[in-house]
């Protein structure tokens, strides 16, 4: 089977428009949180090479460099999330004439679907710091584009962080459910405020040209 990651823009879509359960929402928060990724190696690349950029080059190097990273561990989570969820449906599916492996196997699953949007959601938070410092120091003409990064940045983690939540009601290991409910509650508390600073500076920019 091809990979979503693999697969062209038009064909991702209406996989996603089917009737079926997965790719679903996990799997565009990672791609959301790749595409924003992308957008800020992308205003950073557009600083290289700029004498007007020239006292910060290697900060935009390296900036691009670490948001490829990002993009490209977030492009794998496209289709870890997918399978996440298809491994909780198998394991529902098993037969319950054994009930203690069936549950096991349910629980299992569970947790690996709560972990990969929970690294999805931790990965795109990490953009915000990146996009702020190009929309401070970058490329200007490219101001509204580090925007959207902080755009989709936001629906990258407030979206896999509903999937941590749904999941993680299901887990039945207290300690490791306390863990996963208090790291999704800290980016919740700060996300808007990360993404507001980078749209704060956009705004600067933008309302310096009117």
């Amino acid at each position: 089977m091809t990979k979503l990651v693999d697969m062209k823009i038009t064909e991702f879509i209406e996989e996603l428009a089917s009737d079926k359960p997965a790719p679903g929402g996990g799997s565009v928060s990672a791609l959301g949180g790749a595409v924003a990724a992308g957008l800020a190696a992308m205003v950073s690349n557009l600083t290289l090479g700029k004498e007007k950029y020239s006292e910060v080059q290697e900060e935009m190097k390296e900036i691009a460099n670490k948001a490829t990273l990002l993009h490209n561990k977030l492009n794998k989570l496209i289709d870890d999330d997918t399978d996440a969820f298809n491994e909780i449906m198998a394991a529902f599916r098993m037969s319950k004439d054994d009930p203690e492996a069936r549950s096991a196997a349910i629980q299992k699953a569970t947790i690996k679907a709560t972990e990969v949007p929970l690294k999805v959601a931790k990965k795109s938070f990490k953009v915000f710091d990146l996009a702020l410092e190009v929309a401070e120091k970058g490329n200007q003409n490219a101001i509204t584009d580090i925007g959207v990064a902080a755009l989709f940045a936001e629906a990258a983690v407030k979206g896999s962080l509903l999937n941590v939540r749904i999941n993680v009601s299901s887990i039945k290991d207290e300690e490791l459910k306390a863990q996963f409910t208090k790291e999704m509650k800290e980016m919740l508390s700060i996300v808007d405020a990360k993404k507001e600073a980078v749209i704060k500076k956009v705004e600067e920019v933008l309302s310096s040209w009117e």
